[in-house]
């Protein structure tokens, strides 16, 4: 029998170029030698990794083999597209692939449908997602050549939870009807009619050999249909296949054979699982399938021009040994466990990971001819380092690109859909106006102008859904919201006719009818800059598709799903920049690292759940049931992560990268990392990377210091008018009175925010004005009134629910408050009046809720709260005065009607008093030792003392003079409040 032409390029290895200099010696003697040649590489990238390892030793010119993609170990690339005219029998031609969107389609239609018969049914996007999940197991069950119709042997499988027998009877029902519908479009799978084809092309060339030498490199998938051509291009008169990194090494058989598969004893019982973790563990399986020894596989001789030392191989292999045999790392000689020219990079959070590998990417290149990449599976931390890059001006070859849903044009659909979905609210309805798509070119400016207009003017609590209420919510409003909401409103008439389609084909549970408003929506708001570049071609095309197959979909479809589909469509979708990178730096992602070495190879990442990921659960088939089909387990994909490791680990200098912290916690460091760390007793770290990244940001020379600030604008500059509510911050934090008197500085609230305690304010004081001034302050009339009200205003549904029940329950305690006093001759005289006097030399003015006319003819002055009303040691340190000053006014007949002298001052608090809500407070006798009579002379007072040092004197606005009596940080950062606070030297006198 022939020995099989089976070869290994070791991980120190640059594996490409090794092959590329081996078949240039091999078969490059004559002219036409290579150009009869045809390499059989695992996918189109690899490909492109070869052909330009060829282009590099193409010294004088050089005519290439033929080289033809047939799938990768991730089976998610189209296997053999060129090796349909090899071997081809037009009388039995195979059929057609279906289009992968066409059956995802019609998988959904049949998963809803059987979820419907099963009495569990779910929404049409739903479905299109567990389609996919089903396409991928249906892959499998194909490309490892298991009849579907196996399902049906397991349904009865002992001992299977109730949950994995209800899906395997749903899985098997649906891929029973799933032929007939192949069939009636002339159509087979796609992993079927790969099989097929290699089938066809194995047969072809074990029967008739082509005349020219065939090679198939880089090739590790275990699949039976590749595993037996691979056999049959390995025993060709001219053939040979090139494996990456097969550990031959004679001392490290027993750990090969303890990879498995194994094989049951003779008694039956269940042999030891294999290891399918291991890096080795993929290739031992494919040697096996094409009847080949590990002794028969040979070293491949031709080096690549950018090698380790053989000594690195050693050291990986060793330092990946199945865990059974961890215990030799002790006894190793130094040689076999020491990984010279790596370095460990261990840092705080991934933002000063991605400034240590740019830095580490820029050093490299600033060397003529000197290469460097990193390889990263986190898309993330591949943008950071992009982004860092380019700051000094760097572009990289990212070539792994970028999923289309984080492209312009991706982001502007699903803004449209999320906008519309969500009955365009704020914050969405926000996000796609100001998409940076829309409207671009000359009117873009206008535009911003009054979708910024319309961003103030819905800043605050979310108005009613739908356009209608976006409408009316900037029609109404008091006279204070209204000089807001009218710049805007104009703007908004003209864009809601714009919106108005969308918002019609929105209220239609039909994918059909969702699409095409969707396309139009993305043409009216950005004209054809949605549509342009590689990521608007890339949604056309998607789109395109999706409106061909939502007919062949599920029949219901829920408006809010398209986004969340969208988004699952669009994340499969890899947008790579154009070419025009530096031409000596990359970043690649795992798929794109195997066959490739650079001069400096930065693995980043190595965190347990990034590298290797997490194995993806199949929600199909139970681990058991995949272990009884013959299928690969979820441990597999950690295997050929870990090859994937220490290929990229054997480039001549390396450093290994992760951060101690994620953006929600801390990490663990992956099992890669603690195994180097384990048998080196500690790799070798780099300090001098990192203190360059943290001497980037450090600022030269003496630090600045900031202290408290404390303007002092001129006397006949300051303002002369003074409001009740505003006394305590003048006095308090003078800084935060001359950001909001002088500076006209004001907090805006968020979008969409949950009702602030500001908000609850008002709307209670709305509620009460409204009860006084059209019932009459009738006890019966507030419950229904504020009912009223609260229906029609403009709050969360959430916050209704929450708040609501607990302001009617107070208020049936004011409704109560208020009969009693009406038994004791009290009654309201004046609600929500403004007033104002002049007092020492300025302006008093206030607005009041409520004033009662006591019995005997005294008034008494009353503040609602929401909240808790002020404690009598606030009053005694001479802060909230406000009843003082409104009695003050009242008392100079500076409430119009208003006549008598107040010697009564509440606050009627809302809040919960321990078992029930509602309690009346004043804030004169008892603790606070101030008599009623003299409250309105004590206030005066304290205004008085205020305004002559900061209102009619020079004195400066300090910041928080008194910070346990202001506790608003509206303009903390403004006066930079952190930088010299609790410091010493930055205070008065220090």
């Amino acid at each position: 029998m022939t020995r099989p032409a089976v070869f290994t390029i070791p991980a120190h290895r640059a594996f490409a170029d090794a092959l590329a200099g081996g078949l240039i010696a091999m078969f490059g003697g004559e002219p036409l030698g290579l150009a009869r040649a045809a390499i059989l590489v695992p996918n189109n990238r690899a490909a492109r990794a070869i052909n330009d390892a060829f282009v590099r030793r193409a010294e004088g010119g050089l005519l290439l083999p033929r080289l033809v993609a047939i799938g990768d170990p991730e089976l998610d690339e189209r296997l053999g597209g060129l090796l349909d005219p090899i071997g081809s029998d037009d009388s039995d031609p195979i059929p057609p692939a279906i289009d992968p969107l066409e059956r995802q389609m019609i998988l959904a239609r049949l998963t809803g449908e059987a979820r419907a018969a099963a009495g569990d049914p779910i929404d049409g996007g739903e479905a299109i997602r567990l389609a996919g999940e089903l396409g991928r197991t249906l892959d499998q069950l194909l490309i490892e050549q298991v009849p579907p119709a196996r399902l049906r042997e397991l349904i009865d499988l002992p001992d299977l939870s109730e949950h994995w027998q209800r899906s395997l009877d749903m899985l098997d029902a649906i891929l029973t009807r799933w032929p007939a519908e192949r069939a009636a479009r002339g159509r087979i799978d796609l992993a079927e009619r790969r099989n097929l084809l290699l089938d066809r092309v194995r047969r072809s060339w074990r029967e008739t050999p082509p005349p020219g030498p065939v090679i198939a490199a880089g090739i590790s998938s275990t699949t039976p249909a590749v595993a037996k051509l691979l056999g049959v291009v390995a025993r060709l008169p001219r053939g040979m296949v090139v494996l990456p990194g097969v550990d031959i090494e004679p001392k490290r058989r027993n750990e090969w054979d303890a990879l498995g598969p194994h094989k049951a004893d003779e008694e039956g019982a269940r042999p030891p699982r294999p290891i399918e973790s291991h890096p080795q563990f993929a290739l031992k399986r494919l040697l096996d399938q094409m009847g080949v020894g590990r002794d028969e596989v040979e070293s491949w001789r031709w080096a690549s021009g950018r090698d380790a030392r053989s000594v690195r191989a050693t050291a990986i292999a060793n330092a990946m040994a199945p865990a059974i045999f961890t215990d030799k790392w002790h006894s190793l000689p130094p040689e076999e466990r020491r990984l010279t020219g790596v370095r460990a990079i261990e840092l705080a959070n991934p933002s000063e990971e991605a400034q240590v590998i740019a830095l580490a990417l820029r050093e490299a290149i600033e060397t003529p001819g000197r290469t460097a990449a990193l390889v990263t599976p986190d898309r993330v931390l591949a943008r950071r380092v992009t982004a860092h890059l380019a700051r000094w001006g760097i572009t990289a070859d990212d070539s792994a690109g970028s999923p289309l849903s984080l492209t312009p044009a991706g982001t502007l659909l699903l803004a449209i859909a999320e906008a519309a979905a969500e009955g365009f609210a704020p914050v969405p309805l926000l996000a796609l106006l100001k998409h940076p798509l829309v409207r671009r070119g000359d009117a873009r400016g206008p535009w911003l102008d009054g979708a910024r207009k319309l961003d103030i003017a819905l800043r605050g609590p979310r108005p009613p859904g739908g356009l209608d209420g976006v409408t009316r919510f900037l029609a109404d409003g008091d006279r204070y919201t209204a000089r807001v909401r009218a710049p805007a409103q104009s703007w908004w008439d003209e864009v809601r006719p714009l919106l108005e389609p969308l918002e019609a084909a929105f209220t239609r549970p039909s994918l059909a009818a969702l699409l095409p408003a969707l396309r139009e929506a993305v043409t009216i708001l950005s004209d054809d800059a949605g549509w342009s570049g590689p990521d608007g071609r890339a949604a056309a095309d998607l789109i395109a598709e999706l409106e061909a197959t939502a007919p062949l979909g599920p029949a219901e479809f829920q408006p809010a799903s398209l986004g969340p589909t969208l988004r699952l469509m669009m994340d499969g979708i890899a947008i790579r920049p154009p070419q025009g990178g530096h031409p000596r730096l990359s970043i690649w992602g795992l798929l794109e690292a195997r066959l490739q070495h650079a001069d400096l190879m930065v693995l980043g990442g190595l965190n347990e759940g990034v590298w290797p990921a997490l194995p993806s659960p199949d929600p199909w088939l139970a681990p058991r049931i995949r272990a009884e089909l013959g299928l690969g387990g979820l441990d597999a994909r950690i295997g050929l992560s870990a090859h994937d490791f220490a290929m990229a680990l054997g480039a001549p200098e390396v450093i290994i990268t992760r951060a101690r912290r994620d953006a929600r916690a801390p990490t663990i460091a992956s099992r890669f990392w603690l195994r180097l760390e384990a048998m080196t007793g500690g790799m070798t770290r780099e300090h001098r990377l990192p203190n360059w990244a943290a001497a980037i940001d450090r600022p030269a020379g003496e630090r600045v210091r900031f202290d408290r600030p404390a303007p002092a604008p001129p006397v006949a500059d300051r303002p002369t008018v003074i409001a009740v509510t505003k006394l305590d911050r003048l006095q308090a934090d003078p800084f935060a009175f001359y950001a909001d008197a002088m500076m006209q500085l004001r907090p805006l609230d968020a979008v969409d925010a949950d009702p602030t305690p500001a908000w609850r304010g008002t709307a209670v004081h709305n509620v009460f004005e409204t009860w006084m001034k059209v019932d009459g302050c009738d006890p019966d009339r507030l419950i229904p009134r504020a009912e009223t009200m609260l229906r029609d205003m403009a709050a969360h549904p959430v916050m209704q629910a929450l708040w609501e029940p607990r302001l009617i329950e107070a208020l049936r305690w004011v409704a109560e408050r208020m009969r009693a006093a009406a038994a004791e001759g009290r009654r309201p005289i004046a609600a929500e009046v403004d007033g104002r006097i002049e007092v020492a030399g300025i302006t008093l003015k206030g607005k009041v809720d409520r004033i009662d006319r006591l019995a005997d003819g005294t008034l008494a002055i009353v503040d609602y709260k929401t909240g808790k009303p002020p404690s009598a040691a606030q009053v005694k340190a001479g802060f909230s005065m406000q009843l003082g000053l409104l009695g003050l006014i009242a008392e100079e007949g500076g409430f119009k009607d208003v006549t008598g002298r107040p010697l009564v001052f509440e606050y009627w608090s809302l809040a919960k008093d321990r078992d029930a809500f509602g309690q009346i407070r004043s804030p004169v006798g008892g603790r606070s030792e101030i008599l009623p009579d003299d409250f309105t002379t004590h206030a005066a007072g304290i205004l008085t003392q205020a305004v002559k040092r900061w209102l009619t004197g020079d004195e400066p606005f300090t910041a928080k003079i008194a910070p346990e009596y202001s506790p608003y940080a509206d303009y903390d950062q403004l006066m930079r409040f952190d930088e010299w606070y609790g410091r010493g030297d930055g205070e008065p006198g220090a």
